[in-house]
């Protein structure tokens, strides 16, 4: 058994001096070139457990050596659980949860004062950086509603990033819930992978990031062999054209398209349960999840 503090003892890392330098080393010409990068990361709802404590480290992380980044949080599990609790019944239409007013009440206190509170608090605990922000806030977020079916559910029709510039001059974290409005100033729910691709196209990101609840986009769901490392915006399409992508992998799919196709450089499907996804993925040669690019 090692003993603490001797040549090639492990940390609680699991990794001995060398390994961890070699990591460094590997980790360096990737931070050189992110640098003053934009990068949006949207935080799924089914990747939150009741600790944001390794989330929030690896967005602190990513800021100490000089990313910027933008976290888009959705909530869609927290705003069922609640809305389970209080008694109210929940329909679907085509895969989307219907939200009349009572509902989108709901919605609005789960993701505003729960959700995104959580989020900057824990981004706080490591120093005075996070901004807790609605998509009704300086009509970041402007909003058109997406089908009378679904009552107030909206599609981003517009998005100003004026007041996500300031925060960023200002070495900020722009925490962003994705309620929006529309010109009358109706509030709509909006999806939160299409509002992170939205907002990464206007912004405009380097990156656009997705943490999810599986490890990239797979052409079998339920096999982990099959994750697709790399891919481009057309072979995506395709996937999705012939039902290979499917169910709750569509938002995000599409927004990697829209994302890339429209000037971001690169979007990436991560699992955010594992531990330090986010840096894996940005700051080695490998990655671990999905990279996609526009060819």
């Amino acid at each position: 058994m090692a003993v603490t503090g001797a040549p090639g003892a492990l940390d609680a890392s699991g990794l001995g001096p060398a390994e961890k330098a070699a990591v460094l080393v590997e980790a360096l010409p990737w931070i050189r070139r992110s640098r003053g990068q934009i990068v949006v990361v949207k935080y799924g709802g089914n990747a939150m457990g009741d600790d944001l404590s390794a989330f929030a480290a690896d967005v602190v992380a990513l800021r100490s050596v000089g990313v910027k980044p933008v976290v888009v949080h959705g909530g869609g599990p927290q705003i069922g659980a609640l809305l389970a609790r209080l008694g109210m019944p929940t329909s679907f239409v085509d895969g989307l949860r219907v939200t009349d007013a009572d509902t989108l009440d709901v919605a609005r206190m789960v993701l505003v004062g729960r959700v995104n509170k959580d989020v900057v608090s824990a981004l706080n605990a490591h120093g005075p950086m996070a901004v807790g922000l609605s998509g009704e806030d300086a009509a970041l977020l402007t909003t058109t509603r997406r089908d009378e079916r679904l009552g107030f559910v909206g599609d981003v029709a517009s998005v100003d990033p004026t007041l996500l510039h300031r925060l960023l001059d200002e070495d900020l974290v722009p925490v962003i819930a994705t309620i929006g409005t529309d010109d009358a100033g109706q509030a709509f729910n909006v999806n939160a992978d299409t509002a992170a691709a939205a907002i990464a196209v206007a912004l405009p990101a380097d990156r656009l990031v997705f943490l999810t609840d599986v490890d990239g986009i797979r052409t079998d769901r339920h096999d982990p062999a099959t994750r697709i490392a790399r891919t481009t915006a057309a072979e995506l399409a395709r996937l999705v054209d012939d039902g290979t992508v499917a169910e709750g992998m569509v938002p995000k799919v599409r927004g990697c398209i829209d994302a890339v196709t429209s000037g971001v450089a690169s979007a990436h499907v991560l699992d955010g349960r594992a531990p330090h996804t986010l840096l894996l993925e940005i700051f080695t040669d490998r990655g671990i999840g999905t990279m996609v690019t526009a060819t």
